[in-house]
């Protein structure tokens, strides 16, 4: 074994928090402080998933009528580059607007500049589900003021910027910050060694029951949405591959299970399709060029594929053949080139069905293999 090896740092599974989740722990204990007038060391903090779960506040303060509060990120055991960045927020009433939460991004925090990504022109790059789950926690704890005056939310990432150059962001239209994200509220580490190694067993046990079919998905939202589609499976059947597309796939071929089902959104789709194995979104950019292709075949014109080409994100592709009624005939061509590609990888190891859903969960198009 080299030194490099001994020395490496073994990973583990600790699960961590969203920069949603913590930038909600904050709002929500910036408004205990605008309520109370004291911001507390800890708050309990409601989670997207329901969960409820207890941060440490720092740097917390009260100045006349707005709040100041701070929650560092622990990303777990997951190599995430926003891991220890300090999601602060601050608030404020705003006196005669009832019932009003004005959220806002601050410096760090990335403005959106470009369509495809399903937020507001240079809107804050704070995806629906943690605005949504910000503004629940500000609403549990202020309910009663809210009914005289409103509240102006602002998320700030200090040193955001900085962060924000080892992402992909730029290339998507972001600028000036990261992106507030997350669905549940809570990090997997679906980049480490460990989460892959699970993957593996959890394919291994489908085997082990059994079982003549396995369905991959990409997360939690995916896996909701073919359980709903696949009653008849055993829950065995459903295995989370999060971005590990070979090694899952691999673990198929060595467990000799015939059937594969892949759950999948448009973006993660592109990626197979292209060929990534590993379909993490900082590892290789959307390839503009393949879904300018495939949208051709369904019928776009080719000033829309020009600027599907000139676009960063495969979200931006769907949202305008959606408008043109193309939506199903090019998700359908995307999932018989996930297929190809994945059979062509695989021959005549498993039959291959692709099941596509939209971003809330919504059937759009199903694909089987030949």
């Amino acid at each position: 074994m080299t030194a490099a090896k001994k020395n490496r740092k073994k990973r583990g599974t600790r699960k961590g928090f969203t920069t949603g989740a913590c930038s909600a722990a904050a709002a929500r204990a910036a408004a205990v402080g605008l309520v109370t007038g004291q911001v507390p060391e800890q708050i309990e903090s409601l989670l997207p998933n329901g969960q409820r779960v207890r941060f440490e506040v720092t740097d917390g303060y009260c100045e006349k009528e707005s709040a100041h509060a701070v929650v560092v990120k622990d990303a777990g055991d997951d190599p995430d580059v926003t891991n220890k960045a300090r999601l602060a927020a601050d608030l404020r009433w705003l006196p005669g607007q009832p019932g009003i939460i004005q959220l806002s991004g601050g410096s760090g925090v990335g403005t959106v500049t470009m369509p495809g990504l399903g937020l507001e022109l240079n809107g804050p790059a704070i995806n629906p589900v943690p605005q949504k789950n910000i503004r629940q926690n500000i609403v549990e704890v202020a309910a009663s003021l809210l009914e005289e005056s409103g509240i102006e939310a602002t998320i700030s990432v200090p040193n955001g910027e900085k962060i924000a150059k080892r992402t992909l962001n730029a290339r998507l239209g972001i600028l000036g910050g990261i992106s507030i994200l997350g669905t549940s509220g809570i990090v997997h580490p679906w980049s480490t060694a460990a989460f892959r190694t699970s993957v593996v067993q959890a394919i291994e046990v489908t085997a082990r029951q059994g079982e003549d079919t396995v369905v991959l998905t990409t997360g939690g939202r995916t896996e909701k949405f073919v359980m709903r589609e696949l009653p008849k499976l055993a829950p065995a059947c459903f295995v989370q591959m999060g971005d590990f597309l070979k090694p899952a796939l691999d673990a198929v071929v060595v467990q000799e299970i015939p059937h594969v089902v892949i759950g999948g959104m448009v973006g993660k789709l592109v990626k197979m399709a292209q060929g990534e194995t590993i379909t993490h979104a900082g590892r290789n950019p959307v390839n503009t060029e393949l879904v300018a292709e495939i949208a051709a075949e369904a019928g776009a014109d080719k000033t829309l594929c020009r600027d599907i080409v000139q676009a960063n994100t495969a979200r931006y592709a769907l949202e305008k053949l959606t408008a043109i009624s193309l939506q199903t005939v090019f998700l359908t061509a995307l999932a018989e080139r996930v297929i190809t590609t994945l059979t062509g990888r695989y021959p005549n190891k498993f039959t291959l069905r692709i099941l596509v859903c939209d971003f809330e969960g919504n059937k759009l198009a199903e694909v089987t293999s030949a």
